[in-house]
Order: C-alpha cells, then sequence, then structure tokens
C-alpha cells in the first residue's frame, strides 16, 4: 500500500475534506501533517487570540485521529523544506492538501506543486473552504466583481456542492515520521490572558457542529431581525469554525437548504455569500490587506494619533456602545457584526484612523481573524474598497446605541462603569448631571472617559477630509 501526506492547514476536520478523500480514494494509507509556519505570512501571521484557538483546534483535530488510529504529525518551519522532507522520510508517492486564497499560501502552493510533481510524487490541492473558488464567478465581461450585490446575483443560480462523507477507513503506514508535541509550538500565551476567549468559546469541531444545529432550530427563522441586536444571542457565531475549516461551507450551506426557506434562512444564506465575495475579492485583488482597493485613497489625510487610537483599543472613547464592542473584542476574541461597522466607522471617519490601524487590531484579538473578511470588512468602513460604504455614510454612535442596544443590556455587560446610570443617560452619559454621576458612582472623566471627540465635529472633519481626495481625483 502506498503512502499520502495529507497536510493539514485552515480545514482542521476530517468529513468534507476533498484531500483526505483524494488519499482514500487512491487506497493510500495516510500520514496527517499540521506545520507551524509563522515566518511564511510575515506581518500576517496569526495573531494572539488566533494562535489560542488553532491550539485548541489542533488538539481537538488530533483526538479526531487517534479514533481512526492515526496520529497528527507537528512540524514546525517553511512548507517548501519540510513537505518534502517530511513525504521522504514517511516513503510517500503522493502530497495532498487543500487551497488556501493568502497571497503568500498560494505562492508557496505553485512553487511546492511544480518541484513535488518534479521529483516524481503527486501534488494535488483541493477546495475545502469555499462554495466556488474565486475564478468560478466572474461579470459578463469575463472580470471579478468589485461590487457583492451583482456577485451575489451571479452565485444564485450556481448550485452549491454537496459535502463529503469520509470516504473509507483510515489506514496508517508502515514509516511516520517524527512530529512534535503540541505544546512546543508555542501557540497558547505565556501570560494567561485568555480567560474570557475560554469561557466564550469551545473550540472543537462538535461545538461547531452543535452550534449550527442550535442556530438553524431556534435563532435562523428570526436571523433578519435580531441579526442587528448585540444583546441578543441571534447571529450564528460560526466564523472561527469556518475559517479553521472545523465546519465547512458546504456542510453550512446544506443544512440551511435542510432546514426550509424563510427569509431569516435567506438573509443568513447570503452571509454565507458575503464570505465567499470576500475571498473573492482577497484572491482578485491581493494587494488589498495593505492597499486600498481604489487608488485615490493613497492620498487620504489621517491624522495619526496614539492618543485617540490607544483609546479605541482599550475601550475609552466615551461612547458607550463603540467601547462595549472594543472590549467585548478582547474579552472574548470576538465582536457582534452590527458593532463592528460602528467601531471601524467611528475609527476611520470620527477619529480619522487608517483603517489599516484597525484591520492590524483585529488580526491581533479576533479568533476568527480571517485576511480575506477582515480585510474586506475594513476597507468597507474606510470607504475606500469592494462595495464599500459611501464616505458620506457616518454612523452616528449615539442613535445607534439607542437603536440597537435601547435597553443597554449588552453596553452594561461589557462596560460595568455604566450599570448604575438610566436608560435616560446611558446613551450619552456625559449629560448627566453632576449630583446624578455621583449617585450612579460614574464620574465622567474619573470613572468613565467624556467623549475624546464630540460626533458632530468627528463627522464634520471627516466629510472634510473625503471632500479633499473627491476634489484631487
Amino acid at each position: 500500500m502506498q503512502t499520502a501526506l495529507v497536510w493539514f492547514r485552515q480545514d482542521l476536520r476530517l468529513e468534507d475534506n476533498p484531500a483526505l478523500n483524494r488519499a482514500l480514494a487512491n487506497g493510500h494509507a495516510v500520514v496527517p501533517v499540521y506545520l507551524w509556519s509563522p515566518g511564511e505570512a510575515g506581518d500576517w501571521a496569526a495573531g494572539g487570540a488566533a494562535k489560542w484557538w488553532l491550539h485548541h483546534a489542533l488538539e481537538d483535530l488530533q483526538k479526531q485521529l487517534k479514533q481512526e488510529g492515526l496520529d497528527l504529525v507537528l512540524r514546525q518551519g517553511d512548507a517548501l523544506e519540510e513537505i518534502p522532507k517530511l513525504a521522504a522520510e514517511s516513503g510517500a508517492a503522493a502530497v495532498y492538501w487543500n487551497r488556501c486564497y493568502e497571497p503568500w499560501r498560494m505562492r508557496i502552493d505553485s512553487r511546492l506543486k511544480s518541484e513535488l510533481k518534479e521529483a516524481g510524487l503527486e501534488a494535488w490541492s483541493g477546495n475545502a473552504s469555499l462554495l466556488r473558488e474565486p475564478w468560478e464567478v466572474a461579470t459578463q465581461a469575463g472580470k471579478p466583481y468589485k461590487v457583492f450585490s451583482p456577485f451575489a446575483r451571479r452565485c444564485q443560480p450556481m448550485p452549491d456542492a454537496a459535502p463529503e462523507d469520509l470516504a473509507g477507513r483510515l489506514r496508517a503506514p508502515e514509516k511516520m515520521p517524527a512530529g512534535q508535541e503540541l505544546e512546543e509550538l508555542g501557540l497558547l500565551p505565556k501570560i494567561r490572558w485568555d480567560e474570557g476567549l475560554a469561557a466564550a468559546w469551545e473550540p472543537t469541531r462538535k461545538a461547531g457542529q452543535a452550534r449550527l444545529r442550535q442556530f438553524l432550530r431556534h435563532r435562523a427563522k428570526n436571523y433578519d431581525r435580531q441579526r442587528n441586536l448585540p444583546a441578543v444571542d441571534g447571529t450564528s457565531r460560526l466564523s472561527p469554525y469556518l475559517h479553521w475549516g472545523q465546519l465547512g461551507p458546504r456542510e453550512v450551506a446544506a443544512a440551511v437548504r435542510e432546514s426550509g426557506s424563510s427569509k431569516g434562512l435567506r438573509s443568513f444564506y447570503n452571509e454565507i455569500i458575503w464570505r465567499e465575495f470576500a475571498y473573492h475579492v482577497l484572491y482578485h485583488f491581493p494587494t488589498t490587506p495593505e492597499s486600498p482597493l481604489q487608488p485615490k485613497f493613497r492620498d487620504f489625510p489621517w491624522e495619526k494619533d496614539d492618543k485617540l487610537r490607544q483609546a479605541w483599543q482599550q475601550g475609552r472613547t466615551g461612547y458607550p456602545l463603540v467601547d462595549a464592542g472594543m472590549r467585548q473584542l478582547y474579552e472574548t476574541g470576538w465582536m457582534h457584526n452590527r458593532v463592528r461597522m460602528l467601531v471601524g466607522s467611528f475609527l476611520v471617519k470620527h477619529l480619522l484612523q487608517p483603517w489599516q490601524t484597525g484591520e492590524r487590531w483585529f488580526w491581533d484579538c479576533l479568533v476568527d481573524a480571517d485576511l480575506a473578511s477582515n480585510t474586506l470588512g475594513w476597507q468597507w468602513a474606510g470607504g475606500c474598497g469592494a462595495d464599500a460604504a459611501p464616505y458620506f455614510r457616518i454612523f452616528n454612535p449615539i442613535t445607534q446605541s439607542e437603536k440597537f442596544d435601547g435597553g443597554g443590556e449588552y453596553i452594561r455587560r461589557f462596560v460595568p462603569e455604566l450599570e448604575k446610570v438610566p436608560d435616560s443617560h446611558l446613551h450619552k452619559p456625559w449629560t448627566m448631571p453632576p449630583r446624578m454621576q455621583e449617585e450612579c458612582g460614574c464620574r465622567i472623566g474619573q470613572e468613565y472617559p467624556a467623549p475624546v471627540i464630540a460626533h458632530e465635529d468627528g463627522r464634520a472633519r471627516a466629510l472634510a477630509a473625503f471632500e479633499k481626495i473627491k476634489e484631487a481625483s
């Protein structure tokens, strides 16, 4: 029996895994491998929260494989060196993996595939991460999409591929290369700041499957109405499971189809397509993680200010919903999507800080830090990317707070200084009379900050800055 090396990356599951099924279909014994290669990613190496999730997801994958009688081989190093070495050590005749779409990974994959084939090995990559490959969707002129709505309409009639069952019994080879212990990868923080992540998440495939079932059974029908309410558990919270491949999008789409048809389900499916759009844009415009898609924004008159940036990062802007979102992010490694839009708009437009500043902070803090989705979201907030928010759309942090967290449950959960502030002043705590501040134990400028900028002033200078590049273009 010949041996195949199956290289896991962001597909940390056994079911619906094309690379694994390729090995089984060809009758190979399997050497499962995970390679920790942060150096290849440069500035986009996984941040602290993502590494925490990865540690536990790999631990879960080890358990899945152990149930099939296999061990996961863990190594550190660059793929171009380590994968051929592992293939030689195991006597593999083939190397299979599933594609990733980050620019550096695509360059490495192309070179690795060529070198393996030149060495006489079969090299093959499949699709475990998307419903449709980025090159499978194009305009009538054969060009990539830059606007979501026509992209989504183009995808609607295209059938979703069915998820693949595990196509046989896994068999161990005669020779297994040596690996490292999971702890040796150093993914967990040395100073244990991760208690909030552990309280909020269970990074296992079973937990992701359970979350999907519960969402479809209890919350999906109201998704279109409740998805904007951060105090309500109305979203799927599947993004980290999808990013790390503990769930596959084909599995999720199939489960949605099986759940029937409703406005809420259609709205949720549209979010799956939004994720596909993010990968479409990243694939066709690989410089967007660093540079705006719209060239005129390269000369945007940012006003970099470390104090404003730090106030935003720490959830100390003086605007309760903005601060609640930033603290949720740091505590749990995740933020409600409605609040993500608000904090992004606030940083870029009210504070005139570069969108890349927010992109980098999210990258380090999110358990679902995904280059495609993070880039698309931040360029949307900055008004400089695909399907970007128009420059004159500047979210009002007060009215957003009143509309989407009117009762203040979300704010009080993450900003406990405001716990005793009455609803009448919760969304504008700086308007409390001094005596009320004393009674609430929330003195503005002491227990809780005054706004770092007045909404009217932030809006006015943002519009002025956007007018400058509009005139220059």
